[in-house]
């Protein structure tokens, strides 16, 4: 469903900002939405041949979950994941003014998807006051995303085969993905990019 002329667009505008954010002319962040439940992702495993495969689960259900904030901060090699319950504009709003505060005299260029609350008059006028340049993915086009490479990984090494007993542990363990994975940017920036 995407639009091939918007992608070949979308094409040549990145490399002018992978080569501004290269040449430290900005900063290129990615952001996107996840959201995590508590209970066991089942991903892959092994087992003995003809034997079940077993995870231990308090199975709070699929309603026990919460949202996490993406980023990707491109010239840097490194991610921030954030905590809210949800994702909406009032959230995205605070993000944003998180990220210029970390960042207060930084050109900052963020790369978002098309979610209905990214494109709220109160969030787009958020972002002009914190001064950040929103560049929109083009529609269906999730493969532009290195955020969704990083839910991936997050996946693989803290929800597969786990329960969380409380939101209090997700976080905790989400937090400490974080800052293993920050600790090797080289890592970060290979498991990130775009390969295609």
């Amino acid at each position: 469903r995407a639009d091939p002329e918007r992608r070949t667009v979308f094409v040549e505008q990145i490399q002018g900002l992978l080569k501004g954010a290269t040449d430290g002319q900005h900063l290129l962040v990615y952001l996107d939405e996840a959201h995590i439940h508590q209970d066991a992702d089942l991903g892959y495993g092994w087992s003995v041949r003809g034997e079940r495969l077993w995870v231990c689960s308090k199975s709070p259900g699929l309603s026990a979950k919460l949202s996490f904030y993406g980023i990707y901060l491109y010239n840097l090699g490194q991610t921030e994941i954030w905590p809210y319950l949800r994702a909406n504009g009032e959230y995205t709003m605070d993000v944003l003014a998180r990220l210029r505060h970390r960042f207060p005299t930084r050109a900052i260029k963020l790369l978002g998807d098309g979610a209905p609350y990214h494109r709220a008059r109160k969030v787009r006028e958020h972002v002009a006051r914190l001064n950040i340049d929103l560049i929109p993915l083009p529609a269906y086009s999730p493969d532009f995303m290195p955020v969704e490479a990083l839910w991936r990984w997050l996946r693989e090494d803290v929800t597969y085969q786990h329960c969380h007993a409380s939101t209090d542990e997700l976080i905790e363990r989400v937090k400490a993905f974080r800052q293993r994975i920050n600790a090797n940017p080289w890592e970060v920036a290979d498991r990130l990019w775009i390969k295609d």
